[in-house]
């Protein structure tokens, strides 16, 4: 082979292997959603159709089928709400859809309650600084529990919000240096504690850090006074 060929097919091998590297996660705000023909009592998609990309369990079972615009009050499941949901708690944080993570009584054997959980594989940006999402639990106690390649993360609150609709959401924050530029599995999972129901959007990587516990309690204590001074004027402040 003469060098020039050689040259040529290394130079091809570098760019494939670094266009393989560069790889990342897909879908993380839901908005790739296919709810058409929907089967069955609750309005059941193909887990592939509503949510490309992504994988989900109940129960340490995979499905192949999540609900559309339909949820249970006791049953596990893995729903998404698209253009037609009107209602809020819960309802779409945000775009046309939002992904809602129930914790309950498992489908299959009764009287057992199970978690449930949504993941997808993918690289990590090499700039990412922290994994940032917004959420919403119907129960205050309500535990969502996050992690990447098996290690736990730890969410903290940065802020809230609320929907056009008049959904509530808080935006959470993970430090994610540690594993920035790495290939794995990030895991959402919604914790059983009697009935457990989480929504979850806006998945992203940011280059933003997230605050330390201290920065966190200034913001928070700087909102706070910000609010009472808008009570003095208005009279009233809107709650977080």
């Amino acid at each position: 082979m003469k060098p020039t060929s050689l040259l040529f097919v290394m130079v091809w091998i570098g760019v494939a292997v670094s266009a393989q590297a560069q790889s990342t996660f897909q879908n993380l705000n839901f908005e790739s959603a296919n709810l058409s023909n929907p089967s069955g009592q609750f309005n059941e998609i193909p887990i592939a159709n509503a949510l490309p990309g992504w994988s989900g369990s109940i129960g340490g079972v995979p499905v192949t089928q999540v609900w559309a615009n339909d949820y249970s009050l006791g049953q596990a499941s893995i729903d998404i709400f698209g253009p037609t949901w009107n209602a809020i708690n819960p309802g779409i944080i945000d775009g046309n859809y939002t992904v809602f993570l129930q914790s309950g009584g498992s489908p299959v054997t009764e009287g057992l309650l199970v978690n449930t959980s949504l993941w997808q594989s993918g690289t990590i940006p090499a700039d990412a600084q922290s994994l940032q999402f917004k959420a919403w639990s119907f129960q205050s106690g309500g535990s969502l529990s996050v992690s990447f390649a098996g290690n736990s993360l730890s969410p903290v609150v940065l802020s809230s919000g609320e929907s056009p609709s008049g959904q509530p959401y808080n935006v959470y924050g993970a430090d994610i240096t540690p594993y920035a530029g790495q290939t794995g599995q990030i895991d959402f999972t919604s914790i059983i504690q009697g009935l457990n129901w989480m929504e979850l959007d806006d998945i992203t990587f940011s280059t933003t850090a997230v605050p330390e516990p201290s920065t966190l309690a200034l913001i928070v204590t700087g909102g706070m006074a910000f609010g009472a001074r808008c009570w003095r004027k208005h009279g009233k402040v809107t709650p977080l």
